[in-house]
């Protein structure tokens, strides 16, 4: 067998599933797997040589990571500008949408002059009673 890496080994088929752990294989089937392997090694060969390959697949380092990209675009102040006022807004309108959507304060309920007058009055003698009795508390 060759030590080389092939394309069937760095590029494995999505559909290949190994039917069964290599340790319930028998002898047999052992030497049937080797004998294909080493087929499909030469085949692998004939392929490189045909198709001007020259050997190996070149494997990128694990070193040499991508760098990412930069962005493609730049945000101009100007725009920047124009996005913030946008989204404001639109933060106006969604509030005032919430505020509409929620149920109408009560009316303030004020007794009149009058009314007010009578239970102060009310108020007032009662306290006078109790102090009559001898009471500091209703």
């Amino acid at each position: 067998m060759q030590a080389s890496i092939s394309l069937l080994d760095s590029y494995p088929s999505p559909h290949y599933h190994s039917p069964m752990n290599i340790t319930d294989l028998t002898t047999s089937q052992l030497r049937e797997i080797v004998a294909i392997k080493e087929r499909i090694e030469a085949l692998q060969g004939e392929i490189e040589s045909i198709a001007g390959g020259g050997g190996e697949v070149p494997i990128p380092a694990a070193d040499e990571a991508a760098v990412p990209a930069r962005r493609k675009y730049h945000m101009t102040a100007a725009h920047k500008r124009k996005l913030i006022k946008a989204l404001a807004r639109a933060r106006r309108i969604r509030w005032a949408n919430a505020k509409a959507a929620r149920p109408a304060k009560k009316k303030d309920r004020r007794s009149s002059p009058a009314t007010r007058a009578r239970l102060a009055a009310a108020a007032r003698a009662r306290w006078r009673k109790a102090r009559a009795e001898g009471r500091s508390r209703l």
